[in-house]
């Protein structure tokens, strides 16, 4: 398929049309909130395009809650209407913490997605995701879960020429300020953070692997050694569980999403109005 994407001066590969599918990290939680607004990852990334890609319009159609076959089923036939030049595909996370959760499922929903977007001429970006236990013990049954996923998606991103930005190797990913209290979304830097990290996949001008060091005085406050820092760690999973963990299980178990009711912030092709990152 011959590249639609304008030349830029300089020789760079410039966009005109960027479409973002996914659930709520690609909608912008963690990174606002709904009375303010919302930017997240893709919002940042669309800053950093503009830059050299003064045309760009973008359009949002991610939705929070979306398991990886409704993105699918509900974004796929919009973001092609809008024939984007360039795709983020972020989905799967939430099918993750389902019990009946299918790797090879998950993988094939995006799959048909890279396929039908790079079939029409689309440059498609995508990331791996980090293993959650390094975050939080609570989580460690899910690190394989992850790493299946991980992999699926590296081989299907080679099948139809995806860009992979690979987030999940670099130890920084999972310094607790890149994520928001929850646990489960990123804070304001690490949506900055994971922005620079798809820029740099994509090898925007400008771009680097800075988005991979570690932050000033990375180490936080230490919890203490000895049983004093066992009760204080203890302590703090306890009140993430009561906080977060309890009303999402609760979800579930009733069928609710956080999703629901919702529809895409940002459905349109827009211009991009670049803000203070």
């Amino acid at each position: 398929m011959p590249d639609r994407s304008p030349a830029h001066p300089a020789g760079h590969r410039t966009y005109a049309r960027y479409v973002a599918l996914g659930d709520s990290q690609t909608e912008g939680l963690g990174d606002g909130d709904d009375t303010s607004g919302l930017r997240g990852f893709a919002d940042r990334l669309a800053d950093q395009l503009v830059l050299h890609s003064p045309e760009l319009t973008y359009a949002n159609l991610a939705v929070r809650g979306r398991l990886a076959g409704q993105v699918r089923a509900e974004q796929l036939d919009a973001a092609l209407a809008l024939r984007p030049d360039l795709a983020t595909v972020v989905a799967g996370v939430n099918d993750v913490l389902r019990p009946s959760f299918d790797a090879d499922a998950v993988a094939g929903h995006l799959e048909a997605m890279f396929a039908a977007l790079t079939a029409q001429g689309a440059r498609v970006v995508t990331v791996t995701f980090p293993d959650p236990a390094r975050l939080t013990p609570l989580a460690r049954p899910l690190s394989p879960r992850i790493a299946g996923l991980n992999d699926r998606v590296r081989r299907a991103a080679r099948r139809h020429g995806v860009v992979v930005a690979e987030t999940h190797r670099h130890p920084v990913v999972m310094d607790p300020r890149l994520w928001s209290p929850d646990r489960l979304h990123a804070s304001p830097l690490g949506h900055l953070r994971i922005a620079s990290a798809l820029a740099h996949a994509l090898g925007l001008p400008d771009s680097d692997d800075s988005w991979t060091r570690p932050l000033p005085d990375q180490a936080p406050a230490g919890r203490g050694s000895g049983p004093a820092g066992a009760w204080r760690t203890l302590a703090d999973e306890l009140r993430w569980a009561a906080g977060f963990l309890g009303p999402w299980l609760r979800r579930r178990l009733t069928g609710r999403s956080s999703g629901g009711g919702r529809t895409a912030k940002r459905p349109l092709l827009l211009p991009v109005r670049t803000e203070e990152t």
